[in-house]
Formats: C-alpha cells, sequence, structure tokens
C-alpha cells in the first residue's frame, strides 16, 4: 500500500522555514542562552538551586541550537561564531563562580577547590581543542566535552536538594565529577596532540 505524498511541508520542516524566514539571528539565540545562564547564577546566590538548575538547562539549550541555526539558516558570521564560543566560556565559568561562592559560605574547602579546579580546567579542555586546531590538529578526544560538562552540572543543581524526593545532595558530587573529568581530558587532549605532532612526516 503505497502512501500519498500530499506535497505540504512537514510540520517540523514549515517551523524551520518560519524560522530561517523570520529576523532572528544566531546572536540573538546567543545572548539568549547568556541571560538563562546569568539567571541560573543569580538563583544560585539565592539557594534556589532546582529553579537555577531548570534556567541552566534552558539557557543551555539555547547554546545548542545557535550554532545549529547558524548553519541551517545561513545567517552566521565570523563574529557569531567568536561570540558564542565566547559567551559558552562565560557562561560555564558564572554558574561555577557562584556555586564556588556557596561552598566558602559554608566553609567546605574541598568543594570550594573543586570548583576552582573545575572553572580551570574546563577553560583548558576548550583551548587545548583551539590551540591544537590552530596546529591543524583535530582535537575531540576525551570525555569532558561541553554537553557532558553541562549534563553533568544540571543534574548537580537541580537535585542540589534532592528535588523533594530526598534527603540527599548532588551538587558536590557533580562539582567533584565534573573537576576530575577535565583534568583528565586536558591531560588526555594534550597527550593527543603530542602523538599526532610527533608522527612523522
Amino acid at each position: 500500500m503505497s502512501t500519498v505524498d500530499s506535497g505540504k511541508p512537514k510540520a517540523g520542516e514549515y517551523v524551520r522555514n518560519r524560522l530561517i524566514e523570520s529576523r532572528l539571528t544566531p546572536n540573538a539565540i546567543s545572548l539568549t542562552g547568556f541571560a538563562g545562564n546569568v539567571i541560573a547564577a543569580v538563583l544560585i546566590t539565592q539557594d534556589l538551586f532546582f529553579l537555577a538548575g531548570v534556567a541552566f538547562i534552558a539557557g543551555s539549550i539555547m547554546d545548542t541550537m545557535d550554532g545549529r541555526y547558524s548553519r541551517m539558516s545561513g545567517k552566521g558570521t565570523q563574529f557569531g561564531a567568536f561570540l558564542d564560543s565566547t559567551l559558552d566560556r562565560l557562561e560555564e565559568g558564572i554558574v561555577l563562580i557562584t556555586i564556588g561562592a556557596y561552598f566558602a559560605q559554608r566553609h567546605d574547602q574541598f568543594a570550594t577547590a573543586a570548583v576552582v579546579a573545575a572553572v580551570l580546567f574546563s577553560l583548558m579542555v576548550s583551548y587545548t581543542r583551539a590551540r591544537a586546531e590552530a596546529l591543524g590538529v583535530d582535537c575531540k578526544v576525551g570525555l569532558a566535552t561541553r554537553p557532558v560538562r553541562v549534563v553533568i552540572l544540571s543534574i548537580g543543581l537541580v537535585f542540589a536538594r534532592g528535588a523533594s524526593i530526598g534527603n540527599f545532595s548532588l551538587l558536590a558530587p557533580a562539582v567533584y565529577v565534573l573537576a576530575g573529568l577535565t583534568i583528565l581530558t586536558t591531560i588526555q587532549r594534550i597527550a593527543h596532540v603530542y602523538g599526532e605532532l610527533s608522527k612523522p612526516v
């Protein structure tokens, strides 16, 4: 039994086409994602972790959309790509800094140190890839890619106080995992680049 193509665009295609025809720009999506992460940081300072997690997830989803929308719509620019990468680093840092301040206020030195390590090595994960690609080496190895870091931090925020389903907190464990994985990934990328550049020409 054959199906008849009515020639009408599917719902997904219709939405995509309407977005492309709109005045929406990738930069606007990037800035919206940044705003979501700033809201998350403010909510963390008020100990509203579940809401902060929701805002962080929403902002991070916008971050994943801007690059895809840029390619899909053809509205991307070199500055837009630069802005996207810059805001990604700022967003992660702002949220982690407020988490670090939360632990510092509670005199949890180990968790505070782990946040500092997570900030530093999250930046190093991105920097090692950028520097490697500048040398002509593809460097996407390692576990702590940005999507993975977003998932870990989202879980930590949403379940910072058990989310009303238990008397537990996953914020500190999430930070420990994040710090450990970013350190490991930085080492993996350094080793990968060394191996690639050491190959005989």
